[in-house]
């Protein structure tokens, strides 16, 4: 991006001014930050707008990006091949690129009717802690894996072995019929795994479908201080009867102790680095440093027998260019901040209690070799905290500190762009929500009370709101 354009960002991620509303009986200073990722905000539309780096990256580091794509976008291949620094594929895995669930660097989305594999989704696998021993095991790994399947089930295999099993989503409607008698459909799932090749799960498994979440901006949550996070957490405990966010206190396998959990649905991975090298693993069968091991059981004495790319799979020197690209794919700024209709929505979001979980405004810290990402002044739209989401949203699956009703508030910016750069606008955990209304109709638990307000909005009043969103 030249100088010309990143001025004119700096300049525009200053721009406030104040708005009338109509409802309210004085002058509302309306904050119109177009920068939701401070100077690392670029300007991009269409299908690329997920996957640029960040403005402020120097020409110097521009290399290091592209080599880090290049290990994210292109596809793993089985041991031994020619393209030796990317074989080791296997011997059973989800996927053989991380683009093809992250999608051009944006949403994965649930299986399509006739899909023969779930791609960008995945299906966590775990038993319950029963025992103390187990229980000691949930402070150090999150979870009990199923014992034949793993903590992950795979859907592919190479040649020679068999894929553990097929994953398949039906739905199950219900109707929520809004204030002004509008009625909409929510689509709850099933999921059911089938043509299990090694053996029947435990009677007492525990399942949760994943969708893969947007790669945008990940570099400036990790560096949002511990300090900030768990502020917001005594905040709410000070401040709301009702929200009460709690930190995930997850494994940190490089320092080799517990540590604040910041990445995953619930939160579940401490850095970049390790989310990373456990999708490598879990997610393409690629070992590394930090997992040394394939992700087979010792019931699928198959994956003995198959070839290996080495030791590791993934060195430390790829995990490096992978991390520095994850940690600098920018947010693209924000749109239509000047419509009143936009304007009045971020005021409704703010008033029904959006803000509580969704927090903008936040500091990054000063991290000495990322000073890019260092300092900044960021509009994420999440606290990074766990939150019990209800019933309707719960997986019952426990990981680490998160019970099977709490998920870690995501991040809202760049929801707008969704549809141009993924091609729908699936939300949530495992995509039910096919919309952003719908995805705010599922909100339960600590966020009952802003859902029924949204609820009993007007219908000019929930169009804002939902212009608002769009906006991000």
């Amino acid at each position: 991006m030249n100088s010309v354009m990143l001025g004119a960002i700096t300049l525009l991620s200053t721009f406030s001014f104040s708005v009338y509303s109509s409802n309210v009986d004085s002058v509302d200073s309306i904050s119109m930050n177009i920068s939701s990722g401070g100077k690392t905000s670029v300007m991009k539309e269409g299908q690329n707008a997920f996957s640029l780096p960040a403005a402020n990256l120097p020409m110097s580091k521009r290399l290091d990006f592209s080599v880090g794509n290049s290990f994210f976008r292109n596809p793993w291949v089985q041991a031994p091949a020619s393209t030796d620094a990317r074989d080791g594929l296997g011997p059973l895995f989800n996927t053989n690129g991380c683009q093809n669930c992250h999608i051009k660097d944006g949403r994965g989305h649930a299986p399509r009717e006739g899909d023969t594999n779930a791609v960008s989704m995945l299906v966590r696998l775990s038993i319950p802690a029963l025992t103390p021993e187990q229980k000691r095991r949930v402070i150090l790994e999150g979870v009990i894996p199923e014992p034949i399947y793993g903590g992950q089930l795979q859907d592919f295999s190479l040649s020679g072995a068999k894929p553990e099993g097929q994953i398949h989503i039906t739905y199950t409607s219900q109707h929520i019929t809004l204030s002004d008698g509008d009625v909409v459909t929510l689509r709850k799932p099933n999921l059911s795994i089938t043509e299990l090749a090694y053996g029947d799960m435990a009677d007492n498994v525990l399942m949760s479908a994943r969708i893969a979440p947007p790669m945008i901006g990940l570099g400036l949550l990790e560096s949002i201080p511990e300090s900030t996070i768990l502020g917001f957490a005594e905040q709410q405990k000070q401040e709301n009867k009702v929200i009460s966010g709690k930190a995930n206190q997850v494994w940190d396998a490089k320092a080799q102790e517990l540590a604040l959990g910041r990445f995953g649905w619930k939160a579940g991975q401490p850095t970049l680095m390790q989310q990373n090298a456990a999708a490598f693993n879990g997610d393409l069968g690629l070992t590394s440093n930090m997992f040394p091991k394939d992700d087979c059981t010792q019931a699928q004495t198959i994956c003995e027998k198959l070839p290996y790319g080495g030791t590791p799979e993934v060195s430390d020197k790829i995990l490096n260019f992978v991390e520095f690209y994850s940690q600098h794919l920018a947010v693209p700024v924000r749109r239509n901040v000047q419509d009143p209709q936009v304007i009045k929505g971020q005021q409704l979001f703010k008033d029904i209690g959006c803000e509580s979980c969704h927090k903008t405004n936040i500091k990054t810290a000063k991290i000495e070799d990322r000073p890019a990402l260092s300092n900044q002044l960021i509009h994420p739209y999440t606290d990074m905290l766990l939150h019990d989401m209800g019933q309707g949203l719960s997986d019952n699956r426990p990981e680490f500190l998160a019970n099977g009703q709490e998920w870690r508030t995501p991040p809202l910016w760049g929801i707008g762009y969704t549809q141009e750069v993924n091609g729908h606008t699936e939300m949530l955990h495992d995509g039910r929500a096919r919309n952003v209304l719908e995805a705010v109709l599922w909100h339960g638990g600590e966020a009952q009370q802003a859902r029924d307000k949204v609820v009993q909005l007007s219908t000019q009043d929930r169009n804002a709101l939902l212009a608002f969103l769009d906006s991000l």
